[in-house]
C-alpha cells in the first residue's frame, strides 16, 4: 500500500500524478520494454512539479529512485521538497557540495555511492546534477554493482534533449543507467528538428533562428526531441499543464510586460562617438541609464522586490553596487511634492561561483521585507531554473539572451506564488533608444528586439494571450500605474489588467503592427521598413497610390519641400512632410509598392504580407494605379535615355517599360473596348510626342538619335562605325534609308529630309528598282532562247552569265533552279523550257 504524504496534493496536482501513474504502470503479465517504460509531465512553472514527482513515486512504490536536476541549487532544493512531500527512507546526493550544505550526505565516488544506495538497501532516493551524468559517476557506479532503478526523476527535462552525443543525453541509455520508468518534467519542453528536417521547403523563407543543436545541424547527428512521440527517447506525454491555463485556474500569478523607453541623451552621445557599441565606455552609460530605469519603473509601478538579469559578472557586480546611489540622486532630485523614491533600497547579486550559503543568506536578504523598501537582485546566469523566488514580484533583464527556454524560466521566478496570495507579476523589458530612434520605430529598431525575444518566449506557452496582441485594440488607463499606456489582450485572470503596458503612449495599430512583423511572423528587415514607411504614408496620405518615384525624404528636404504654401502643400500630398524616422530616409516606398504588387501579381507574395498591407489600405488590382506606376516608370525612362521609344526588353529600376510602352502603344491604335483614352494618350504624349508613330518604333528611335547627334554638333554619319548612339549605328541606319526611299511613307521621307538633310541616293549609289516575279522570269527564259539559238542547246555550266541588254543574268544558276523546281512549274512554262531542249534530269 502506497505511504501518505504529509502534503495535500491540489487539484491540478492530483491530475498530474493519476496521469504519470497510468503512464509508467506495468499492466499485469507484461514484461518491461527493453528501454524501460517513459513519460512526459509537461507543467508551467511554479505549479509544482516536485510534489507530483514525490506522490507517482509513492504510487508507484517505486523504492529505488533517482532524482536528476541541472544544477546545485536546484538540488537541495529538492531534497527538501521530497522530504516535506512525505519521502523516507535513506537519501544520498553526488555533487560537490558538502552534505551540510546539501541537507543529506554527499560523494562523487561511484564506489562510495555503489556501497550506500546498493544492496541490501531497498529504499532508497539519490539526488544528483547533470553534471554528474557528465562526469561519468553515476554510470561508474552501476559497473561498480550499484542495481538498477525503479524510477529516475528528470526534473527540467528540456537540458537532456538535443544532440544525442552530449554527456547528459546518457540519461536516456538504458543500458548505462537502467531503470524500469523515467518521468520527464519541465516547464519548457523543447523539439527539435533533424538536419535533413531542418531546410525550408522551396519559396519558403528560413527562419531567423533555429531549434536544432549547431553541432548536429552541420553533422547531421541523431538529436532527442521531446515531441509527443511513444517511441521517442522521452515518451509520450501524460499530461500538459500550459502556463495560460495555469494563469486561470489561480496556480500562477497572472502577469504583465511592462516596456521601459529609455532615450538617454548620455548613452546616444556614446553610441555616436563610441567606436564600438560593445566598448567598456558605451557599456558603462548604458548600466547607468537602465540603472535609472529600473529604479523609476519599480516606483511608478509598484515593485518591492525585483530580479535582475544580467548576461556579463562584472556588470551584475557594478550595477548591484550603483543601484542605492542611484535611489538617492534620484530622491534628492524629484519635484514631487513629496518624496517618492526609496529612502532605502536594498541590492546584492548572485553568479555561479558562489557557495551555496551564500546564496542562501542572499535570497533570504532579498526575500525579508524588513531589509528595505525596495530590494533588487541581480542574477548571471543562476537563478534561473526551478529554484523558488515566491517572493519576487519582477523581473528586470538588463541582457535579453539565452535560448528561448531559459528565458521562459527566467519568467517562472516572478511567476510563482502562493495559494491565495493574489499578486501579478512584472516582466519589465527596457529599450534603449539609440540615436534618431522614437517609439514610432519600433517596427525596424533595434532597440525592440529584446521585446520581440520575449514575446516570442511567451508565445511558446502562452499562445492565446500573446496572439491577441495582432489584434489592434483601443487603449486603455490603468488607475495605479503612474499614467502609463496599456494596450492589447488580458494575460490576467479574469480580464483585468492588459498584458503589454509602455511607459509611453503606444498606438494600438503599430504595437498589432510589431508583433505581427516580429513575433508571431519574423520578417526580413527590408519588408519591416517598407511596412513602416507605408503605415505612415497611408496615415498621412489616407491611401497607398504612392509614386513610383517616391522616396522618404531626409528631415532636410522635407524642410526645403515646406518653404512655401504650394510647396508645403504638394509635399503633404507626396507624403513629404510627414513625420518620417532617420532610419527610413531615403527609402524607396514607390519602388516598394510597385514590386509588392507585381509579386502579388505572380502569386508569390504570400497570405500573411497580402493581409498586413490590406490593413493599410493596399490597392492590389485598379487600373488607374498601375497606368500610374507604369507612366511613372515611362516618365524615369524617358528622362534618362531622351525619348520614349524603348526596347520591348526594357526596364527601369525593376519595372518593364518596354512592355509597358509597347501595351498602352497597342491601346492606342485599337478602337472600342481596349482603346487608349485620350487622358492617357495626352499624358504620354506629354512624356515624348513621338511615342507612338505609325511606322516601327525601331526606325523612329534611330531618327531621334540622328536629330539629337546632329543638334549636338555632330556631322551627319556617312559610313559604318562612324556614329554609334544607345547601340544605333547611325551611319549603317541612314545608308539604308536612302537607299530604301522608295519604299518609306511620304512623312517619313519629308521628315528625313526635312529635320536631317538626308536626299535619296542617286547614280552608282541608287539601288536598282525591285523587280516583279514574273519580269524576272520571263527576262531569264529571254537569255535561256539567246543561248540555244547560239549554242544549240540548253547545258548551260552552273557558273554562267548571260548578258541581256544592260543587265547581267546568272542563267546557270536559273536552269538548274528550274530543274530542281520541275514539279511547282506552271504548265506553260515547264513546255517554254522542254521545247528549248531542257533536260530535266542532271544526269
Amino acid at each position: 500500500m502506497a505511504r501518505i504524504s504529509r502534503q495535500k496534493l491540489r487539484p491540478h496536482q492530483r491530475e498530474a500524478v493519476d496521469a504519470a501513474v497510468r503512464a509508467l504502470e506495468l499492466p499485469a503479465g507484461r514484461r518491461v520494454p527493453r528501454t524501460g517504460l517513459r513519460t512526459q509531465v509537461i507543467m508551467a512553472t511554479g505549479s509544482g512539479k516536485s510534489l507530483v514527482a514525490v506522490h507517482t513515486a509513492e504510487e508507484l512504490r517505486a523504492g529505488r529512485v533517482l532524482v536528476l536536476v541541472p544544477s546545485l541549487d536546484l538540488l537541495v532544493q529538492t531534497a527538501a521538497a521530497w522530504r516535506e512531500g512525505g519521502r523516507t527512507g535513506r537519501a544520498f546526493a553526488v555533487c560537490s557540495l558538502r552534505g551540510e550544505d546539501a541537507g543529506v550526505p554527499t560523494t562523487t565516488d561511484p564506489a562510495e555511492l555503489a556501497g550506500w544506495a546498493g544492496p541490501p538497501v531497498d529504499r532508497v532516493t539519490v539526488y544528483a546534477t547533470y553534471a554528474s551524468l557528465g562526469l561519468g559517476t553515476i554510470e561508474r557506479a552501476h559497473r561498480e554493482g550499484l542495481p538498477g532503478w525503479d524510477l529516475i526523476v528528470v526534473d527540467e527535462a528540456h537540458r537532456t534533449s538535443g544532440r544525442i552525443g552530449k554527456p547528459w543525453a546518457v540519461v536516456h541509455d538504458n543500458v548505462r543507467i537502467p531503470s524500469v520508468r523515467r518521468l520527464y518534467m519541465t516547464a519548457t519542453p523543447r523539439v527539435w528538428q533533424s538536419a535533413e528536417d531542418s531546410a525550408p521547403a522551396e519559396g519558403e523563407e528560413s527562419a531567423e533562428s533555429s531549434d536544432q543543436p549547431e553541432g548536429a545541424r552541420a553533422r547531421g547527428d541523431l538529436v532527442a526531441s521531446m515531441e509527443d512521440d511513444p517511441d521517442g527517447p522521452f515518451g509520450a506525454r501524460c499530461y500538459t499543464l500550459t502556463l495560460s491555463e495555469a494563469v486561470d485556474r489561480g496556480i500562477c500569478a497572472p502577469y504583465r510586460v511592462v516596456c521601459v523607453d529609455v532615450s538617454d541623451p548620455e548613452f546616444q552621445a556614446a553610441v555616436l562617438l563610441g567606436p564600438d557599441g560593445r566598448s567598456d565606455s558605451v557599456r558603462g552609460v548604458r548600466l547607468a541609464a537602465l540603472q535609472t530605469a529600473l529604479v523609476t519603473a519599480a516606483v511608478k509601478q509598484g515593485f518591492r522586490r525585483t530580479l535582475v538579469f544580467h548576461h556579463l559578472t562584472k556588470e551584475a557586480e557594478a550595477f548591484a553596487a550603483g543601484l542605492p546611489a542611484v535611489a538617492a540622486r534620484l530622491r534628492a532630485t524629484s519635484w514631487a511634492p513629496r518624496p517618492v523614491y526609496p529612502r532605502t533600497v536594498w541590492a546584492d547579486w548572485l553568479c555561479g561561483q558562489h557557495t551555496a550559503a551564500h546564496r542562501r543568506r542572499v535570497l533570504g536578504a532579498f526575500a525579508d521585507d524588513r531589509v528595505a523598501d525596495k530590494a533588487f537582485l541581480g542574477s548571471v546566469r543562476v537563478l534561473g531554473e526551478g529554484v523558488d523566488t515566491k517572493e519576487c514580484d519582477s523581473v528586470f533583464w538588463a541582457d535579453v539572451r539565452g535560448s528561448m527556454p531559459d528565458l521562459v524560466q527566467a519568467v517562472g521566478r516572478a511567476l510563482r506564488i502562493r495559494p491565495g496570495e493574489g499578486k501579478v507579476a512584472s516582466l519589465v523589458v527596457p529599450v534603449l533608444l539609440g540615436p534618431g530612434e522614437s517609439p514610432e520605430t519600433m517596427l525596424t529598431s533595434r532597440a525592440y528586439g529584446d521585446l520581440a525575444r520575449l514575446l516570442e518566449a511567451l508565445r511558446a506557452h502562452d499562445t492565446r494571450v500573446v496572439e491577441s496582441l495582432a489584434q489592434p485594440q483601443a487603449p486603455s488607463r490603468r488607475a495605479g500605474t503612474g499614467g502609463a499606456e496599456s494596450v492589447g489582450g488580458s494575460g490576467l485572470r479574469g480580464g483585468a489588467e492588459s498584458l503589454l503596458t509602455f511607459s509611453t503612449p503606444r498606438d494600438p495599430a503599430l504595437l498589432a503592427a510589431f508583433v505581427r512583423l516580429r513575433v508571431l511572423h519574423p520578417e526580413h528587415e527590408h519588408w519591416r521598413r517598407g511596412v513602416e514607411a507605408a503605415r505612415i504614408y497611408a496615415g498621412l496620405v489616407g491611401d497607398l497610390k504612392v509614386p513610383f518615384a517616391f522616396k522618404v525624404p531626409t528631415e532636410t528636404e522635407a524642410k526645403a519641400k515646406a518653404e512655401t504654401e504650394t510647396e508645403a502643400a504638394a509635399a503633404e500630398e507626396q507624403g513629404a512632410g510627414a513625420p518620417w524616422p532617420p532610419g527610413l530616409a531615403r527609402f524607396p516606398l514607390g519602388q516598394w509598392i510597385a514590386d509588392a504588387r507585381r509579386t502579388y501579381r505572380r502569386g508569390a507574395l504570400g497570405h500573411r504580407r497580402v493581409a498586413q498591407l490590406d490593413e493599410l489600405g493596399m490597392v492590389w488590382s485598379h487600373f488607374d494605379v498601375a497606368f500610374e506606376e507604369g507612366l511613372a516608370a515611362a516618365s524615369g525612362w524617358a528622362a534618362e535615355h531622351g525619348h520614349l521609344l524603348p526596347p520591348v526588353d526594357a526596364t527601369w529600376r525593376g519595372a518593364p517599360v518596354g512592355v509597358w510602352v509597347k501595351n498602352q502603344r497597342a491601346a492606342a491604335r485599337r478602337e472600342g473596348p481596349g482603346a487608349l483614352s485620350e487622358e492617357r494618350r495626352e499624358a504620354l504624349e506629354a512624356v515624348d510626342a513621338s511615342w507612338c508613330p505609325s511606322w516601327e518604333i525601331s526606325w523612329q528611335r534611330a531618327f531621334h538619335l540622328t536629330r539629337v547627334h546632329l543638334d549636338a554638333g555632330g556631322p551627319l554619319p556617312t559610313r559604318p562605325g562612324e556614329a554609334v548612339v544607345q547601340g544605333e549605328d547611325l551611319g549603317v541606319w541612314l545608308r539604308g534609308q536612302r537607299a530604301s526611299w522608295e519604299r518609306l511613307a511620304w512623312a517619313q521621307r519629308w521628315l528625313l529630309e526635312h529635320a536631317l538633310g538626308v536626299t535619296p541616293a542617286e547614280g552608282a549609289d541608287r539601288p536598282r528598282p525591285r523587280v516583279a516575279h514574273a519580269d524576272a522570269w520571263a527576262a531569264h527564259l529571254e537569255a535561256a532562247r539567246r543561248f540555244h539559238d547560239r549554242e544549240r542547246h540548253l547545258r548551260v555550266p552552273r557558273a554562267h552569265v548571260e548578258r541581256v541588254g544592260d543587265r547581267d543574268l546568272r542563267l546557270g544558276s536559273w536552269i538548274a533552279n528550274q530543274r530542281s523546281r520541275a514539279a511547282s512549274l506552271t504548265p506553260e512554262r515547264t513546255a517554254a523550257l522542254t521545247e528549248l531542249g531542257m533536260r530535266w534530269s542532271a544526269s
